[in-house]
């Protein structure tokens, strides 16, 4: 596969796709960053999707929460792949309707997912495929769930 972008654009465009899921500003602009059609979420406890499922979850996280931001750490780069640490965090202060174990009550505490994501772009340099994998027990937790 020939690369169009170098290691530091695909990371660029990484860190913009991921502002806006968290903002939920420009859904043309996102858009721009994904291959819609083929894109594939292998997420934690099962959480596999496509990329309109991947939006609704994040729809869903953006309606539950006030003050959202996202940080990266640690970036990897290898040929199509880049691995990175992300942390999405927020005040929880209305309903989370995509949680798995349902909809949550907002509990107006500061909730902090911690994820390790492998990201696999296309020569185009949109995101074709995401590995996720984060403690979901522990964010069960912050968010009030029982049982968690």
């Amino acid at each position: 596969m020939t690369q169009r972008h170098t290691r530091g654009e695909l990371v660029a465009r990484l860190v913009r796709a991921g502002e806006i899921m968290v903002s939920g500003e420009g859904t043309a602009e996102v858009d721009s960053y994904f291959d819609i059609e083929n894109f594939v979420f292998d997420g934690p406890d099962g959480f596999d999707t496509d990329y309109a499922g991947l939006m609704d979850y994040f729809r869903s996280l953006r309606s539950a929460l006030d003050d959202r931001s996202i940080r990266r750490g640690i970036v990897l780069a290898e040929g199509d792949l880049i691995a990175c640490q992300t942390w999405i965090e927020g005040t929880f202060v209305r309903p989370f309707t995509q949680s798995p174990v349902g909809r949550l009550e907002p509990t107006g505490t500061r909730v902090v997912m911690d994820l390790i994501n492998i990201f696999r772009f296309d020569d185009q340099g949109r995101l074709v495929e995401e590995f996720v994998r984060f403690d979901n027990r522990s964010f069960l937790r912050q968010l009030g769930a029982q049982g968690a």
